[in-house]
């Protein structure tokens, strides 16, 4: 195989239709930044869905040493967490749940807020200073009373919290934005497909008296298809490094902006961002190589 002829195919090709490559790229680069978006709004939604609890949690924080509320003049026993897990346990309300150590509140609060925070001489806080907590998963997010009431009054029990109303509106905007991002990636991908679609096509007509002329002389199916391959490679491997830039300014300005205003809530980082870059390394490359090895069997009938 005489693969400076290849490489001198794939330069002309380029040339040939390079505002059909520069529409794909375009549309390319649209589809896999809104893929991409999605998919960080997802893991978004996930992360705080685990920090706060999704819209079936309450949690229930148990007295600890210097609880400030006087309802707790001591720390929790655990003959009363025993008792405490019976009453959740055999409350028909609640569908499962599970203890969070103190240690483990220490862990999301160093997530949240750094590590700086508390470390060093005079932490801000320690272990001893997180309550334990329980999380309840409700059967119904509308049945929460009665669980509720039943825990309030327990020995033990500093104070049940609802975030549903304050959490509730930002997990739903989150869950709407990802919606949208991946509907509208799904419309921009089939028109990439159509795209690519059309600049195979006129490639092939371009050639086709090169392609007939190779027929003739025995050329392979791989020979005569490769230059078609490189052009859609080509064109995957700039789409993909372009999305990845507006991915990483998008976690980089508009994450970074909403870290800044709403700090109570734990917020994406570079390895989700790195996920999410891996997920549309696989997919640029798709879009293009597939619907090229399908095409350039029909159009250059080889």
């Amino acid at each position: 195989m005489q693969l400076r002829y290849v490489f001198s195919e794939l330069g002309q090709g380029l040339r040939r239709n390079l505002t059909m490559h520069l529409a794909v790229i375009l549309t390319l680069v649209v589809s896999l930044t809104l893929v991409g978006v999605g998919l960080m709004f997802q893991q978004q939604a996930s992360k705080a869905a685990t920090h706060f609890g999704d819209q079936l949690q309450i949690t229930v924080y148990l007295c600890r040493n210097g609880d400030t509320n006087p309802v707790c003049p001591n720390p929790v026993t655990e003959a009363q967490k025993a008792e405490i897990a019976q009453v959740v346990e055999d409350n028909p309300e609640v569908s499962d749940y599970r203890f969070e150590s103190s240690e483990v509140a220490l862990e999301k609060a160093k997530e949240l807020y750094g590590d700086e925070l508390f470390s060093g001489d005079n932490p801000a806080l320690t272990a001893e200073d997180m309550p334990q907590t329980i999380w309840i998963t409700l059967e119904d997010p509308e049945q929460f009373e009665g669980i509720t009431s039943a825990v309030k009054g327990l020995d033990g029990v500093s104070r049940v919290r609802d975030l549903r109303e304050q959490i509730g509106p930002i997990l739903a905007s989150i869950t709407k934005m990802r919606t949208y991002a991946l509907g509208t990636a799904a419309l921009l991908v089939l028109a990439a497909l159509l795209l690519v679609a059309n600049t195979i096509r006129l490639a092939a007509f371009a050639r086709r008296k090169e392609i007939g002329i190779m027929r003739l002389v025995g050329a392979s199916t791989l020979y005569i298809a490769l230059p078609f391959l490189l052009e859609a490679l080509v064109t995957a491997l700039v789409s993909v490094a372009l999305a990845g830039g507006a991915l990483a300014a998008f976690l980089r300005f508009a994450i970074g902006d909403l870290k800044e205003s709403l700090r109570f809530i734990p917020w994406i980082g570079w390895e989700e961002f790195q996920l999410a870059l891996a997920a549309v390394a696989i997919l640029g490359p798709l879009l293009t190589l597939l619907p090229t090895l399908v095409l350039t069997r029909k159009y250059l009938k080889v």
